[in-house]
């Protein structure tokens, strides 16, 4: 049987696969010739991340495929009920990149309240001949400790962020429509664990009272943060979006942003990837990055594993 990782698959994926008996095929191949070359090759499993999508044409198009996998959390660029409706087996990793995408968060959240996003830009331009200016205009930085962060989606990557903001002494708050409450349980390097129970309340109130907002919810129809909501927010409050584009309304964040309403947001997802605004890209107080949450060689072996292991499942031990 072959395996098509057309977004790519981890060494430790592969070798699980091939280990199994599976034909692993990495070539790249463009959305448009897809479709040929699964139905030239006889395609069984078809992985995909953000890049590639699978859609209704696709799933007609190609009767060989029996498993269709999503390397990561969302499978927005999958059409899994219809696939599932005509038989195929969708799989995704929902947990292998948690802890990822959660310190992607704090990366953000650190280098806004430090202002490292603008300083790395300004350094290397005027380091050496306003070194003292630059100093004054990056003196008045925050900490973290004892503020309340926001917690917006209280799934597997929620609750991964709640745990680095409890270690790092903040409060949590959560808002989660399926949620009521949640243990938060902290493991610890020698064995200790601690557990706290973090309750959930609306996005209209956690909205009043939080320094900082993260948000880990799917696509959504609507904006879950738009003018309304960055109106009700904390004056200098921070905003974080590395769940996906679209949840929250750019043109009211840089609105926000230049009238002083919000102190700075962290960027991993943008409204109009692969191309996002440049209203967005140039402003000083947004850190960005290029949609990179599950990004780290730890999640992309656990996402390889993780699919390898549910593959070998459905089609060898069924």
């Amino acid at each position: 049987m072959k395996v098509l990782a057309n977004d790519g698959i981890s060494t430790s994926g592969v070798k699980a696969l091939e280990k199994a008996g599976f034909e692993v095929i990495t070539v790249k191949v463009a959305q448009e010739q897809l479709a040929n070359y699964i139905n030239e090759h006889q395609i069984d499993v078809l992985l995909v991340r953000s890049a590639t999508t699978a859609r209704k044409e696709l799933i007609d198009a190609c009767p060989s495929l029996k498993i269709i996998g999503r390397g990561g959390v969302g499978m927005d660029n999958i059409d899994v009920d219809y696939a599932r409706e005509k038989g195929l087996q969708v799989i995704n990793t929902p947990a292998a990149s948690s802890a990822s995408v959660a310190e992607l968060v704090f990366a953000h959240l650190f280098t806004g309240v430090r202002y490292l996003h603008d300083s790395n830009r300004n350094m290397p331009l005027d380091g050496d001949s306003h070194f003292k200016d630059l100093k004054k205009n990056y003196a008045a930085g925050s900490e973290l400790r004892g503020k309340t962060i926001g917690i917006i989606g209280f799934g597997r990557i929620g609750r991964e962020v709640a745990k680095i903001a409890l270690g790092c002494g903040m409060k949590v708050i959560a808002s989660d429509s399926h949620v009521g409450e949640a243990d938060i349980t902290l493991d610890f390097y020698d064995g200790q664990q601690v557990t706290l129970k973090i309750k959930t309340e609306p996005v209209s109130e956690l909205i009043k009272h939080s320094d900082f907002i993260t948000l880990h919810v799917p696509a959504q129809k609507e904006y879950v943060i738009g003018k309304k909501e960055i109106e009700q927010m904390k004056d200098g409050a921070a905003l974080i979006n590395a769940a996906r584009g679209g949840v929250i309304d750019e043109v009211a964040l840089v609105e926000a942003l230049d009238s002083g309403k919000l102190s700075f947001a962290g960027l991993d997802t943008f409204e109009n990837e692969p191309i996002p605004a440049i209203k967005v890209l140039m402003n000083t107080k947004i850190s960005l990055t290029p949609h990179i949450g599950a990004a780290t060689n730890e999640a992309q072996d656990r996402i390889g594993t993780e699919l390898a292991n549910q593959i070998v499942s459905i089609l060898i031990n069924a």
